[in-house]
């Protein structure tokens, strides 16, 4: 019960910080910091190019090759426009549940973590224990990109991670990657009465949605027969479809937000490789037979792929061990998981909450959730000693 109250005292400092993807973390950060280091971690807050917001690396334990890492990003989605039931950024506890933003989705594990670092700080560990506390995750993973190139770059790095997204405490060794783009149409603006002697980028947008369409009706078919996910084929979604201000105006400029969820890298290749195609040989030459300055570009905010299934994970084998599952399971969310992966860690999802409440008015963790979490965090340590 003691780590368990801790939990929630460091919890309701980190929602009290509103780290939303648009803000600063560095308060966050600088919290996180002050915590590991009277622990007696080895604490380096890497900032990004702006000093806007910082990653965290620490490490408790032996200065040596491998260990585990405990990854969490600390930026979370914004509340506006949502209708809560108490201040999002002010931790309510009512009955077994803890509200605020942030709490599952998921400073509910790095709370969890942080109670635990004064207990890893005094076992003899053999290998070292790691914390990895990332920005933007919400927005594109770009903070564990950042760290991922850090650690590529050393001779010391984790072998394992944990990453604790809300998974209910289920363990996760596969998800999808998720490909986010903006494309922008520039066309050329003239009277709606006179259609021949402009470019209308709002059509051209509805034909390259059309192509989204038609790609994402093929990507069924060519599912994976073993594919483990839910729905097993690649996805595509047209988020939002903007361009042109009035009836009698030919719009000069339309935006399509897009993404798809490739359940392989082969999928991902067909599409913009059919869309470039598409652009190239038939929107384009159309286009610029009105207006030579015409174009089509297509802005890749986000590629980040997915966790794959290993036959060979012995981290994701050793949390089936103390939690009793029979296996894996997926998550069709995306997380920063692949990015390690990459990096040849054994890599697991697994964390307190549910993804039910993530992003949602009211979110919320249960104090069983937490106190699974800590059961788990304990008996990994007590592996590594």
């Amino acid at each position: 019960m003691q780590r368990l109250a801790r939990t929630e005292e460091i919890l309701a400092q980190l929602v009290g910080f509103p780290t939303v993807s648009c803000d600063s973390n560095r308060a966050c950060i600088a919290y996180v910091a002050e915590q590991l280091e009277a622990a007696g971690a080895r604490v380096e807050i890497l900032p990004d190019e702006s000093g806007h917001k910082a990653n965290l690396l620490a490490t408790i334990g032996p200065d040596r090759p491998g260990g585990l890492m405990l990854s969490a990003h600390s930026d979370v989605v914004p509340v506006t426009d949502q209708i809560w039931q108490s201040d999002p950024f002010t931790l309510l506890s009512r009955n077994d549940a803890l509200y605020g933003r942030g709490t599952c989705d998921m400073k509910g594990f790095l709370a969890a973590t942080l109670a635990m670092a004064p207990h890893f700080a005094d076992l003899p560990l053999r290998r070292p224990i790691h914390y990895a506390i990332t920005y933007d995750e919400e927005i594109g993973c770009f903070g564990a990109q950042h760290l991922a190139r850090i650690l590529e770059s050393r001779p010391i790095r984790p072998a394992q991670a944990l990453i604790g997204e809300p998974t209910e405490m289920q363990v996760i060794d596969a998800h999808k990657g998720c490909f986010e783009y903006t494309t922008i149409i520039s066309g050329l603006e003239g009277h709606g009465s006179m259609p021949d002697l402009g470019v209308n980028a709002a059509e051209y947008a509805a034909r390259f949605v059309s192509a989204l369409v038609r790609l994402k009706q093929q990507l069924k078919s060519a599912c994976p027969p073993d594919s483990p996910f839910d729905p097993p084929w690649t996805t595509i979604n047209t988020g939002a479809l903007t361009g042109g201000q009035a009836h009698n105006v030919i719009p000069g400029t339309a935006q399509i937000d897009w993404e798809m969820r490739p359940v392989q890298r082969v999928d991902a290749l067909h599409v913009k490789q059919t869309l470039q195609t598409l652009c190239e040989e038939e929107l384009l030459p159309e286009m610029r037979a009105v207006c030579p300055q015409a174009d089509i570009v297509t802005t890749a905010l986000a590629e980040v792929d997915g966790l794959n299934a290993m036959t060979q994970n012995p981290l994701r084998d050793t949390l089936l061990a103390i939690t009793g599952q029979n296996g894996a399971s997926t998550v069709p969310f995306g997380t920063e998981a692949g990015i390690y992966q990459a990096l040849g860690m054994d890599v697991v999802v697994c964390g307190p909450g549910s993804i039910a409440q993530a992003h949602k008015p009211d979110e919320f963790i249960t104090h069983s959730q937490l106190s699974l979490c800590l059961d788990l965090l304990e008996q990994l340590a007590q592996r590594l000693t």
